[in-house]
């Protein structure tokens, strides 16, 4: 990497970061990267996952010292997201690198127009009627959002914060925090299968993960009223610009 990818990445990094602690969709930004500066598309999927890692280490750890988050009732979603994540990542380890480049693409496509759309507001005027669905469903659920999860990782977020708010019926400031500590976990999952596949590159990842946390840091900080209105704008515009690049290329 040359010095401006590297200060590049730091930044992109950094905004990733802000961006997943309090709202979601940083990967949005980062996987096309990684795939412009030259990784293959598998491998930024998996790079990228080193990143997410520390990023919510910091994140989940700020969350739990601010007493948002307890982990030992906030587990219970955890066994079957990760049972998922595995049937995922390994669909990730074996999918064919065009294809996969397509379906980023695609995905990307989806999550401009959720964006467009403004799901937030939806979730949030509806989070007073959610209520706790039975538990053989809600593992479904969340074992399938595992799948995508360990499958790629743009876009998780929306769809884990409308699990727990309209599935599970928690409040949008504790569904966030556990979002993030649900990420964290079966991440780690996930990075362990990509890694013994030999599709993680770890200096990116680092250099990555170095802008990642400090985006985390600055997210927990602040508010999430302020920061979702003007990174959605930001995201609209982003979003149209990768995805076509990523189809058209």
């Amino acid at each position: 990497m040359t010095i401006t990818e590297i200060i590049v990445t730091i930044l992109l990094g950094t905004t990733a970061g802000f961006i997943n602690t309090f709202a979601g969709g940083g990967s949005m930004l980062v996987v096309p990267f990684l795939i412009f500066i030259g990784l293959p598309a598998n491998v930024a999927n998996a790079t990228n996952r080193i990143a997410i890692l520390l990023q919510n280490v910091v994140s989940v750890g700020s969350f739990k010292q601010k007493k948002i988050l307890d982990f030992k009732t906030d587990s219970k979603l955890l066994l079957p997201v990760a049972l998922g994540s595995i049937a995922g990542a390994f669909i990730a380890v074996d999918i064919n690198e065009e294809i996969f480049k397509k379906v980023i693409a695609g995905l990307l496509i989806i999550m401009f127009f959720m964006l467009l759309l403004n799901p937030d507001a939806w979730v949030k005027a509806n989070a007073d009627k959610a209520k706790m669905k039975s538990p053989w469903l809600r593992n479904v659920i969340f074992f399938l959002l595992g799948i995508y999860g360990g499958f790629i990782q743009i876009g998780i977020g929306f769809f884990l914060l409308a699990g727990l708010v309209l599935g599970c019926g928690y409040d949008l400031l504790k569904a966030n925090a556990i979002k993030l500590f649900i990420v964290l976990f079966y991440t780690i999952i996930a990075l362990a299968i990509f890694i013994w596949n030999d599709l993680v590159d770890l200096k990116v990842g680092l250099i990555l993960a170095c802008g990642n946390m400090l985006g985390a840091w600055l997210g927990v900080r602040f508010s999430i009223k302020w920061g979702a209105k003007y990174i959605r704008y930001f995201l609209l515009v982003v979003l149209v610009i990768v995805a076509a690049r990523l189809l058209f290329s």
